[in-house]
């Protein structure tokens, strides 16, 4: 037979697909897929069953329909005081990843040079490698997660198209601040350069802080697309509803990729995004806070057992060291062996996290592990209670 796409093709099935179905042939928690285990607000699901009913059912517009992008312009404008046109800066995609790949193959040409930054979410390389992108990737670690910029400034040349900024940051569970996004800003002006921007988890950042997009820069709004998920947003992961922000260049861009990848996105999901980017203040803050606080409970409960946190400050996930219960119990393994230890024998799933960096367990950061706490309070209770038993520290 003739070969496959080697591009491609050298991609295995993702670790959260792996780790998932391990999870369920053991009976395992499932802490390793980033999924909420119960279903968003009932007033937005309600609107969607009830156009679903009263249609139409039809092709909506490519873009997406009125309503959703005046109303992602309104969510610009409300939190972060950015003037977007509806009708030629916001464009709706089936999903954040489809946005992703909608901005890379209308903006990449084969040989660009993009900057990313590792750990990397799983579907950024093998799109930026399928559009003929040639990665520069920088790389930021635990325990501390600072980027180093000499080695971003280093990234940049004349060749470099672009850079993928994910803030907050999945899986390091990152966020930029002012200063560091001041400094990408510097670079892709001195370079011309554009930004993706990979905002996801928006309305999750901890502790006082504060979501700042790099879009709200001086300088910034011309090279930035600015992408978001109701998915994250209202806790509907499958939902696949995405929508990107930009100036209308780079949008139409990005339109005439996902035109062929798509078209369009179910109108009713799309009716009951649009109003949920209009629920009061109070809904959005609590996102934030309610999943802070299960952060806390499951960082609480690990570090108990003996694992070493490292900073959470957004996202639905935290990252932790394993080193001293390895060096308790004599475990002698990598961390993708120390997950499926964990997972067939204590009932837990997490994920490896050298699996977001080029090199995997070679990489060097091979001692940690990514444990998703969006989950029910009883059921992150009942992990580290299986987790406290099994490495005998109930």
């Amino acid at each position: 037979m003739k070969p496959f796409n080697p591009i491609l093709s050298e991609y295995g099935t993702t670790i959260f697909t792996v780790m998932s179905a391990l999870a369920s042939e053991h009976g395992a928690i499932n802490l390793g897929q980033g999924f909420p285990d119960r279903d968003g607000p009932e007033d937005i699901r309600r609107i969607a069953a009830d156009t679903s009913m009263d249609g139409p059912n039809q092709y909506p517009p490519m873009m997406g329909i009125p309503a959703l992008r005046q109303a992602v312009a309104a969510h610009n404008k409300r939190f972060y005081d950015l003037n977007v046109d509806w009708q030629s800066q916001v464009m709706v995609t089936s999903g954040a990843t489809e946005a992703i790949a909608a901005c890379l193959f209308g903006l990449i040409e084969p040989g660009d040079e993009v900057v990313a930054i590792e750990p990397t979410y799983d579907c950024y390389l093998p799109i930026l490698r399928r559009a003929g992108a040639i990665p520069k990737l920088v790389r930021v670690a635990p325990p501390d997660w600072k980027l180093p910029l000499d080695e971003l400034a280093a990234a940049f040349s004349h060749k470099t198209k672009l850079i993928m900024i994910n803030s907050p940051m999945n899986p390091a569970s990152k966020v930029f601040h002012e200063e560091e996004l001041a400094f990408i800003a510097g670079l892709l002006e001195k370079y011309d350069a554009y930004a993706i921007c990979d905002e996801v988890y928006e309305h999750m950042v901890y502790d006082g802080r504060r979501h700042i997009p790099l879009m709200t820069l001086p300088g910034m709004a011309e090279r930035c697309l600015r992408i978001g998920s109701a998915g994250k947003t209202f806790s509907m992961t499958g939902w696949k509803v995405g929508y990107t922000t930009g100036p209308a260049a780079l949008i139409g861009a990005a339109a005439k990729a996902h035109q062929f990848l798509t078209f369009t996105t179910p109108p009713n999901l799309q009716a009951a995004v649009a109003y949920g980017l209009g629920k009061e203040d109070a809904y959005f803050a609590s996102l934030g806070s309610d999943m802070e606080a299960k952060r806390d409970r499951l960082a609480n409960g690990l570090a108990d057992i003996g694992f070493e946190i490292m900073p959470s400050e957004g996202t639905y996930f935290l990252t932790a060291d394993f080193q001293a219960i390895a060096n308790r119990t004599g475990f002698n393994g990598d961390d993708a062996a120390f997950c499926k230890h964990i997972t067939t024998e204590a009932g837990v799933a997490a994920v490896p996290f050298s699996a977001f960096y080029q090199g995997g367990s070679d990489s060097g950061v091979n001692h940690f592990i990514r444990f998703c706490y969006c989950k029910e309070d009883a059921l992150l209770d009942a992990a580290v209670a299986k987790l406290a038993d099994f490495f005998g520290t109930k």
